[in-house]
């Protein structure tokens, strides 16, 4: 959950910086970084293709590990995004293309946002602890509305890990009441 919160954060900032290199009107070309971005570029396309496998936006997520890949790979994607779009600026800039950093300091903010976003969003249903998103909610209360009150709590309990499992959850935390 933080690194996607960092990469959220960095997507506001990156809009925030081009919402003031507008104001400011501070477009520049700096040939030193121009260097950097390239070897940033590279070395994080190396990254991209060992983390291939977790490179899908929407990826179903089978064990707690393919998360946290997943949340690697938007992170190394995301500074490729970055160093491309600093790339892309420079050579705008050199043509002559007025606010160039604005439009893709602009551009790589609503990149990094919208790839991350499902990620976070699945982050979050996990910490919430909330029902897989593919499973429908009214087969969720359909279980519960078939559980028999009064019976033994372990017949319960095998019933209602049956009826789940049958839904696709695998991991299921059943409370009983007494009365």
């Amino acid at each position: 959950m933080c690194r996607q919160l960092f990469l959220l954060f960095m997507s506001f900032s990156l809009a925030v910086e081009a919402l003031h290199a507008f104001i400011q009107d501070e477009s520049e070309h700096k040939h030193y970084l121009i260097v950097s971005a390239v070897t940033n570029l590279l070395v994080n396309l190396i990254g991209v293709w060992f983390f291939r496998n977790y490179a899908r936006v929407n990826l179903v997520y089978r064990k707690a590990e393919d998360m946290n890949y997943h949340s690697v790979c938007l992170h190394v994607l995301a500074d490729s995004i970055r160093s491309a779009g600093l790339i892309l600026a420079s050579w705008l800039l050199t043509l002559g293309v007025k606010n160039a950093e604005v439009l893709c300091l602009g551009l790589v903010s609503v990149t990094v946002f919208m790839l991350v976003m499902p990620l976070f969003k699945a982050t979050g249903g996990v910490l919430l602890q909330m029902a897989p998103p593919s499973i429908p909610s009214s087969a969720l209360s359909k279980c519960l509305r078939q559980v028999k009150t009064g019976m033994a709590d372990r017949p319960i309990l095998q019933y209602v890990h049956g009826l789940y499992h049958d839904l696709g959850v695998q991991q299921l935390t059943v409370q009983t009441d007494y009365a």
